[in-house]
């Protein structure tokens, strides 16, 4: 068996095993998917306030803004969905030392740590995200990209990653930091960012989130290339700043798992 077969049987393993789980407190699962929704329907409501003062915000229509926001919403629940629910326990392991328990597999440590839960709630609120771009869509005036369209997803993929890997190198502070948990709120904080336009931004802000820490890729990019088509330069950064980041973070969690192993040696 290849190592992409394995490590997909895995993952289907542990998200048929986390949803399973997830149904035996249906109320709990409820209960998140309305919270969701109605902050998601808490900024739809702020879009529309606002749009009742202005025509557009640096250059985004209402229904434009929509389709950013929406957009944003579906790459965190994806996200949030796969992936952030397992990286915001990885400074607990390493404290508790369960981390112990991955180490021990026969499988990447990564792979298992990221991926060993899933959110099934996140399935609905994407849905509902989708549901709400199409509709964005369908208001505004200009005809959507069909290339816009179909790299759509790759850039949605993209954003994933972005948020992936920014997180990782957060919560690997957990293996030098006995509180780095407390990153937590304030990453979730600062990623709202990603569903305002970049065009709001200007100078060392834009610089800092566009580079630095792009969040103003994650949405924008995907956004704008559904209203306006394919840009070759917004394509390849955000490409080449997805595969640094992703290496990056990775060897930010390998030194720590080097420290973690040497502690407990």
């Amino acid at each position: 068996m290849t190592s992409l077969a394995l490590y997909s049987r895995i993952w289907l393993a542990q998200i048929r095993y986390s949803t399973v789980r997830e149904m035996m407190f249906k109320s709990n699962f409820i209960l998140w998917v309305i919270v969701d929704l109605t902050w998601f329907a808490l900024h739809l409501s702020f879009i529309q306030f606002l749009y009742l003062q202005v025509d557009t915000v640096a250059g985004w229509g209402k229904w434009e803004m929509v389709l950013l926001v929406t957009t944003n919403m579906v790459v965190q629940q994806i996200f949030q969905m796969f992936l952030m629910i397992n990286l915001t326990k990885l400074p607990e392991l390493v404290r508790t030392g369960k981390l112990d328990f991955f180490l021990a597999q026969p499988a990447s440590a990564q792979f298992l740590i990221s991926t060993r839960n899933f959110e099934p709630g996140s399935v609905i609120n994407t849905l509902v995200s989708l549901i709400v771009c199409g509709v964005a869509i369908a208001h505004l005036p200009e005809r959507m990209s069909l290339t816009g369209l179909c790299i759509y997803p790759l850039l949605i993929a993209f954003g994933v990653l972005i948020h992936y890997s920014l997180l990782l190198m957060l919560m690997s502070l957990g293996f030098w930091m006995t509180r780095a948990s407390g990153f937590i709120n304030a990453y979730y904080n600062v990623f709202q960012i990603a569903r305002l336009p970049r065009a709001a931004f200007s100078g060392l802000t834009q610089i800092f989130f566009t580079w630095a820490v792009p969040l103003l890729l994650i949405a924008n990019v995907p956004a704008s290339t559904l209203l306006y088509g394919l840009n070759g330069r917004d394509l390849i950064q955000m490409a080449l700043t997805t595969v640094l980041l992703v290496a990056i973070s990775t060897f930010v969690f390998q030194m720590g798992l080097r420290r973690y192993g040497s502690a407990s040696s």
